[in-house]
């Protein structure tokens, strides 16, 4: 099946403000509404996901070329689980907490309860590289909260974005859940909203315009960015395991995850095993008969992206940097061979911008002091990675940085942790989601002090 992408009459203003004005009235009833209402609207939304799925499928191969297993695990299967654990715990969460009154004065008396409320009208934007997941999953909070949405997909991914559209409008009424198709121009047009609450996934360049809009009519803000995610392996644990975690986050999607380890840091007498080790990785999995096989790894999203990352090879190879891999790139499949950058000059843009791309430079450190240096130079990260099975290793890593969250001897597993927030620190974002912690992201905490 092929799904094709139709293109959508952009939106005028006046339709923007008709459904603004729809879900600025209907936010008190959905403020209100108990939790048997939205475990309701969950699971329809739930079974529209799963009524979709092979479509799901189709479109993000036909935008991203992902491999027919992928969107099931990283797109589909989040947003069911993300909606499964919403239902179960939905009544706990909503539930007023008691807080224990100061002794003294009234309080003797008193009752105190925090009330977690709905913070209104909340606007959604989707990303790329996740196109499904990355709408629907953080759709899943601002609905349990109670929340009305203003949904906007994300036109790199096409089909994906029709698909979404398309569920979304079956699902919800207009006055809860609307959703908008269109590019730059019209992500504009909707951050002149005075909406309650913005909710974005995306670079840290276009999340400071967001984080600006916002700031115009004093709406709050979760920002889910990205960054430069370091690799750490100390030489403790296994090399092979190490590496194969490293590759599998660097060529998952291509690379393009915010969560994929951008560069590797190691002890300097191993990077040369680590990497003979990461290129048979690469070779065995990717390659056959020599043969780059393209269809076991995502596309680029586009060209523009495809020769923005070759572009940071050729300048580091340029000003001295050794590349191990092939230098191939294939316009029409918009693929990108893994390679690995040694000796990189610090003022090459690998080690500068996020490369979103399957290039790993590798660098070295000599002692764990030069090693946090180098990693508190640059912004905060969305996520580190270390590989070791030193406990003081680790802790003198985690005291000496920051970052969004961290995963020791793995990839990604502090994400796929429900009960666990999920964010951002700095540059790298603002706000957390995930389970509960998304509840009360998109919730405001409103204290009610009772005298009896």
């Amino acid at each position: 099946m092929t799904v094709t992408a139709p293109h959508p009459q952009p939106p005028g203003q006046a339709d923007l403000e008709r459904a603004f004005a729809l879900q600025r009235d209907y936010r008190w009833t959905a403020k209100t509404s108990s939790a048997e209402h939205r475990i309701a609207l969950l699971r329809k939304l739930r079974e529209a996901v799963l009524r979709n799925a092979n479509a799901t499928r189709d479109a993000l191969f036909q935008d991203l070329r992902k491999p027919a297993e992928q969107p099931m695990m990283d797109e589909v299967a989040v947003v069911l689980h993300d909606i499964d654990h919403a239902v179960e715990h939905l009544a706990q969460w909503m539930h007023p907490v008691p807080v224990e009154p100061r002794s003294g004065s009234r309080g003797d008396t008193a009752r105190v309860v925090i009330q977690y409320e709905a913070r209104g009208v909340v606007l959604l934007f989707g990303a790329w590289n996740f196109p499904f997941q990355l709408v629907l999953a953080p759709l899943v909070p601002v609905l349990a909260a109670g929340n009305t949405a203003i949904v906007k997909p994300n036109e790199m991914a096409p089909a994906t974005s029709a698909l979404v559209a398309t569920i979304l409008r079956e699902v919800f009424d207009e006055q809860h859940v609307a959703v908008f198709e269109g590019g730059v121009d019209l992500a504009n047009q909707l951050l002149e909203l005075p909406v309650d609450h913005i909710f974005f996934t995306g670079s840290p360049a276009v999340g400071k315009l967001v984080m600006a809009a916002a700031a115009g009519h004093l709406a709050s803000v979760t920002l889910e960015l990205g960054g430069k995610c370091p690799a750490i392996i100390d030489g403790t644990t296994d090399l092979d395991v190490a590496v194969a975690y490293v590759a599998a986050g660097k060529t998952y999607n291509a690379g393009q995850v915010c969560l994929s380890p951008d560069y590797v840091l190691i002890r300097r007498d191993l990077r040369d095993a680590f990497v003979d080790r990461y290129m048979r990785w690469i070779d065995t999995h990717l390659y056959s008969d020599g043969t780059f096989n393209s269809s076991a790894m995502s596309a680029m999203v586009d060209v523009r992206n495809q020769a923005r990352v070759m572009s940071y090879v050729d300048e580091a190879v340029r000003k001295g940097a050794t590349l191990r891999g092939r230098r191939g790139a294939d316009e029409d499949a918009r693929s990108i061979e893994p390679v690995v950058l040694l000796d990189v000059p610090s003022d090459a843009s690998v080690l500068r911008e996020e490369i979103f791309g399957p290039v790993l430079p590798v660098l070295t450190w000599d002692d764990t002091a030069g090693l946090t240096e180098h990693v508190r130079a640059g912004d905060k990260p969305l996520a580190m990675y270390i590989y070791s099975s030193d406990q003081n290793f680790v802790s003198e890593v985690l005291a000496g940085t920051s970052s969004g969250g961290v995963t020791v001897n793995g990839w990604a597993d502090h994400f796929r942790e429900p009960n666990a927030p999920f964010g951002g620190v700095g540059s790298s974002g603002m706000g957390s989601y995930h389970g509960v912690h998304g509840f009360l992201e998109l919730s405001h905490a409103r204290t009610v002090f009772v005298n009896t």
